[in-house]
């Protein structure tokens, strides 16, 4: 029986011996760039290239306004016509207010809380800023965005009884509204429908309430520039020709820059 054990053993490690192979591991290296693998039935290199595409920056020209004040009307005029559509409250009025409250958007209330108009807690139960006004560190209200500012502004004028009788007014008489708001007790500067008035006509916003009404506006000499206009399009809004607007203004190329004033009214032919 020994002996039979003993020759088993042998035989298992003759053949052990015989069929033993050499085992070797290795890690895959990989490159950012580039990654080489071997085929191990060819034993060709297989080379791989990583192509790494970069996207180039989309760079946007950005619009070129003549003042900051230009830059928020570009802004907010659309969202204050849609207020006086909804409302009825004059949108020169609203963008002039918006202008005076917030400093033309850079005031800390309009950065830092999105409020544009200056309007206090009162029964407000939502986001708070405090912030020296007539008095230390008054309570303002405070918004997720300025869109709900305009919104709250259309809001707070309509819903108190005290500005009623401004809704009896034309909704192009900016001036009646002007000084309706301080009657009614809107701001407790004596000049504020003064400054109101001087927004609005030294930037012609009464051009978006005519616009709304369906009104045409060709009656002033002058055009601020908006986004979208170009001298085309003006010389077919004023019955112009592209060469006399070039001339009227000085214009050397057909460029325009948001906030640009125009001369728009032609010159008599004998002038």
């Amino acid at each position: 029986m020994k002996k039979i054990i003993t020759i088993l053993c042998l035989a298992f490690f003759i053949a052990s011996c015989g069929s033993s192979k050499k085992v070797t591991t290795t890690k895959d290296k990989q490159k950012k760039e580039r990654v080489v693998k071997k085929d191990n039935k060819t034993k060709d290199k297989v080379v791989k290239e990583e192509v790494v595409v970069v996207e180039e920056p989309v760079i946007e020209t950005p619009e070129v306004y003549a003042s900051k004040t230009d830059e928020y009307i570009a802004i907010y005029s659309d969202i204050a016509q849609d207020e006086m559509r909804k409302y009825g409250i004059p949108a020169s009025i609203t963008l002039a207010q918006g202008i005076l409250e917030s400093a033309s958007g850079k005031g800390r209330l309009s950065v830092e809380a999105n409020n544009h108009f200056g309007i206090k807690c009162h029964d407000w139960k939502g986001a708070k800023i405090y912030h020296d006004d007539d008095e230390s560190q008054e309570c303002f209200r405070k918004y997720k965005s300025s869109k709900y500012s305009f919104r709250d502004h259309s809001l707070f004028l309509t819903g108190r009884k005290r500005y009623s009788d401004l809704f009896n007014l034309n909704k192009d008489d900016y001036k009646g509204w002007a000084k309706g708001l301080k009657a009614a007790g809107y701001a407790t500067d004596r000049k504020y429908p003064n400054k109101l008035i001087s927004l609005i006509e030294r930037y012609q916003l009464h051009r978006f309430d005519a616009d709304v009404l369906g009104k045409e506006t060709t009656t002033n000499d002058k055009h601020t520039v908006v986004k979208g206009d170009t001298l085309f399009s003006l010389s077919k809004k004023y019955k112009i020709s592209v060469d006399e607007l070039k001339s009227l203004n000085g214009l050397e190329s057909t460029d325009l820059f948001i906030g640009q004033v125009l001369f728009v009214k032609p010159l008599p032919k004998d002038y």
